[in-house]
């Protein structure tokens, strides 16, 4: 009923209330989904709500990514790359559409996902904010730095100073040569060509000078003699490549290190001959260190001396665009400054005529310290970002955009946050939505579970045991709802009764790594450690930057420490460290592949059968000649999406046929790599197939939980959380005596979660000593010995604020964590 006025009396009358017919435009609320397949989906179908906060949970490996990235996400994506011209679609990714029946109430997706940043060595946080804040940066000081030196490219370190003069023809009327000189001034250092770092080599690391080159002087990895450096060493005429190094000449010595690229010509094949120097700096140095292969990434930190450039300090800039400068500050100073200070220092600038750049500026910086990254600097590489700091970067652009009714699609944004600064992250997700946008996010933390409008549950298990939608409701729903997530939301981990008696101690003294303010500090060994504090307070400074150099290898991807205990004995053992560096592989790698599981199954299988280790390898001889081992035919279609299918031949298989004639314990090569971890450790571990090399490692995959892995499932097609784990089996092996682990939790869910702590447990048991960096409540309660940094991030951290046991951390409270802990056991 509607209650309205009589203008005669002034009384209230009722009349019955019309409800407005619903326009047909607002009838599409839902996004739905029918007959999803992508990876392991089991053909299911779910709507969601527009305009609400929907969160997808389930266990490592149960389809979450595979809905969500793999299916809304990216039909999104490609529909919207559909409306390009021809033209611009050559130019994009093709895009082939997600096994799907029905997908309906689509709405434009931006994705923001974990995926960790590259880029050069000239790329710092400054550079890739989508924002664009060094720009505005450079704007302003070329409007308002004294004194001015030019444009905003003078404040670039990544455009170089250009001088040239000469003669041009100028085609108008009669042609006639006028001489022009020109000048761009850049703001690039000279000596250090922007990369704010130098390199000197040692020579000893590249070559063994009592050998000759033929002789296999060279220990560069890739130049092998045998292949076409041998015969460009061999044939280009500058030196004797029989002759042992230490006699070359200096002239000799020069063209071998330092020649400038040369067309030479070996057997009738026109090359280019380039020094060792000059040709390790573009194939090696070009690039991030940090995604270098494994053992390219050792021989550079072997033979590359990288040092502070001597002429600019490591601000990378030149000297005209560091003289430049508002209010004292310089560009270099500005960009080395913490962000939550450079902010302060934007908004003490009163300059009416740069008022909306100082506006724009004001905002974006104000963005970063809102999602907790005020601690970063400008100048930080970005390779150093974790993949946390690393997605929150990404989101800036979008916390002050104007769209509404869009998707965004999140992936567990609160990676690598303390729990105090999730419910900071938590507001943000809720204000995206607020503006009216549809909001996606894979999480496995019950903090951001709880704030959801809508939850979607997959499982029950991984691989092939999930896919299916166990639940799909409300967040009270989901924790009735008698699923694996919903009777471990509510999961709390008890603190220890009792713990373990460190065996010696690890000492760190007057550490200052980035932020440490010259801390002291001592790590129990024999225990299990959790280094914790909120993100930026110095945690991985302390235990990554100021530990013992790098001196070896000490197993697969592991770095091997010296130690000293705190008596003085050396400690016995290896460091291995197992930083959050994603794992890397093609549609060919798979997890026997790269845990190297492969290589004992393949030489079981050639003995058995008395032929080559090679045949077993669908990378080498028994690859089928038709898809070349790839199991599928790939045709490319231009700027249509490419179309894969299964290979005739092989039927899949990757292999020949007549390798599939060869068995081991009944099984061909190709049924071996369909086998899960699980069936795999049984066929291994006894009767015929036993093989006691591959049955250790299978252990190790089962020991992470990845017992329902197909050993030749590609690499491609893994969650994040699997490849966290896989990597963490593959370190396993590492004869280490001490092992790092940075935050093991990232990807799991909170089933997984419990595995860890077993393993974690074994490890301790085993004699080891276990340091971990982490934020998870369950750990911390878990461990023997807690180091937590603090109080603040950045400069307003870098301090010890409390060591010892859980217990006596939840029993004082006098820390951020110690608070969240108590809360967290229910104390």
């Amino acid at each position: 009923m509607v209650t309205t006025t009589d203008p005669r009396s002034q009384a209230p009358t009722s009349a019955p209330a019309t409800a407005p017919a619903l326009h047909v435009a607002d009838s599409h609320e839902l996004i739905r989904v029918q007959g999803a397949r992508e990876n392991n989906l089991a053909d299911i179908s779910i709507e969601l709500p527009k305009r609400r906060l929907t969160v997808f949970t389930g266990v490592s490996g149960s389809g979450k990514s595979s809905l969500v990235f793999g299916t809304i996400a990216a039909e999104s994506q490609r529909m919207i790359n559909e409306t390009y011209s021809a033209f611009v679609q050559g130019f994009l990714p093709t895009l082939a559409r997600p096994e799907v029946d029905v997908l309906e109430g689509l709405t434009t997706a931006i994705i923001v996902d974990q995926r960790r940043m590259g880029g050069d060595a000239r790329s710092t946080v400054g550079t890739v904010t989508d924002a664009g804040v060094l720009l505005l940066l450079r704007i302003l000081f070329s409007r308002l730095g004294r004194p001015h030196i030019g444009p905003p490219g003078a404040y670039s370190f990544n455009v170089p100073s250009v001088r040239a003069s000469g003669a041009i023809t100028v085609e108008r009327g009669a042609a006639k040569a006028v001489k022009k000189t020109f000048t761009r001034t850049g703001g690039m250092c000279p000596r250090c060509e922007g990369r704010g770092a130098v390199t000197d080599f040692d020579l000893t690391q590249l070559y063994d000078d009592s050998r000759s080159i033929n002789d296999g002087a060279l220990t560069i990895p890739g130049y092998s003699v045998d292949g076409w450096y041998g015969r460009i060493f061999g044939g280009c005429g500058f030196f004797d490549p029989d002759k042992p190094i230490r006699r070359f000449t200096k002239r000799e010595l020069h063209d071998l290190l330092y020649k400038e690229p040369t067309r030479i010509k070996v057997d009738n094949v026109n090359l280019t001959y380039e020094g060792l120097i000059p040709r390790i700096q573009k194939s090696f140095l070009a690039k991030d260190v940090d995604a270098l292969q494994p053992h390219v990434r050792a021989f550079v930190e072997r033979a590359v001396i990288f040092t502070t450039c001597p002429d600019c300090g490591g601000s990378r800039l030149g000297k005209a665009a560091r003289s430049s400068k508002i209010s004292g500050i310089s560009i270099a100073d500005a960009c080395a400054m913490q962000i939550s200070d450079l902010a302060r220092w934007v908004d003490e600038l009163a300059e009416p005529s740069v008022a909306p750049l100082l506006t724009a500026l004001h905002h974006t910086l104000d963005s970063f310290v809102e999602i907790e990254l005020g601690y970063l600097a400008l100048d930080r590489p970005s390779g150093t970002l974790s993949g946390g700091e690393a997605q929150r970067v990404t989101m800036i652009r979008h916390l002050g955009s104007s769209l509404t009714d869009v998707t965004y699609v999140f992936d567990e944004p609160t990676i690598g946050l303390h729990p105090h600064d999730i419910a900071r992250m938590n507001d943000l997700l809720l204000r995206l939505r607020d503006k009216g946008n549809t909001v996606l996010v894979v999480e496995h933390k019950p903090e951001t579970i709880a704030i959801a409008d809508h939850v979607v549950d997959l499982g029950p298990g991984a691989g092939t045991a999930g896919g299916t939608v166990c639940f799909e409701g409300t967040v009270a729903g989901l924790r009735a709802s008698g699923t694996l997530t919903g009777r471990h939301l509510n999961d709390r981990a008890a603190l220890k009764a009792t713990v373990r008696t460190p065996t010696g101690r690890l000492e760190i003294r007057g550490a200052t790594a980035n932020n440490l303010r010259d801390v002291d500090v001592d790590i129990p060994l024999g225990v299990l450690v959790v280094v914790t504090g909120v993100a930026g307070s110095g945690k991985s400074s302390l235990v990554h930057g100021s530990l013992p150099p790098l001196f070896g290898p000490a197993g697969a991807g592991a770095g091997s420490r010296s130690t000293r205990g705190g008596d003085g004995e050396a400690v016995v053992g290896a460091l291995v460290s197992i930083d959050q560096t994603a794992i890397r592989g093609s549609r060919r790698s798979n997890p026997a592949t790269y845990t190297g599981l492969l290589d004992p199954i393949r030489t079981a299988f050639a003995k058995a059968n008395g032929v080559k280790p090679a045949l077993f390898s669908a990378n080498s001889e028994g690859a089928c000649p038709t898809c070349n081992g790839a199991g599928v035919i790939y045709t490319d279609l231009a700027m249509m999406a490419g179309v894969a299918t299964t290979c005739e031949q092989c039927e899949g298989k990757r292999f020949e046929t007549s390798v599939l004639d060869h068995h081991l314990g009944g099984r061909d090569i190709s049924e071996v790599l369909a086998m899960s971890v699980t069936e795999a450790a049984e066929f291994f571990g006894a009767g015929e197939a036993r093989t006691p090399a591959a049955h250790a490692i299978l252990g190790r995959l089962a020991n992470v939980g990845l017992g329902y892995l197909a050993l030749g499932q590609p690499l491609t097609t893994l969650s994040g959380g699997e490849r966290q784990r896989l990597k963490l089996a593959t370190h396993l092996a590492a004869k280490g005596g001490v092992y790092v682990l940075d935050e093991p939790t990232a990807g799991l869910h909170l089933a997984d979660v419990e595995h860890l702590l077993g393993l974690l447990d074994r490890l301790v048991d085993a004699g080891r000593s276990v340091i971990v960096v982490e934020h998870h409540q369950a750990v911390m309660a878990h461990a023997d010995w807690i180091i937590d940094l603090g109080p603040g991030a950045g400069h307003d951290g870098g301090r010890i604020v409390f060591e010892g046991t859980p217990a006596d951390l939840v029993a004082a409270r006098s820390t951020r964590t110690g608070e969240h802990l108590a809360t967290y056991v229910g104390t």
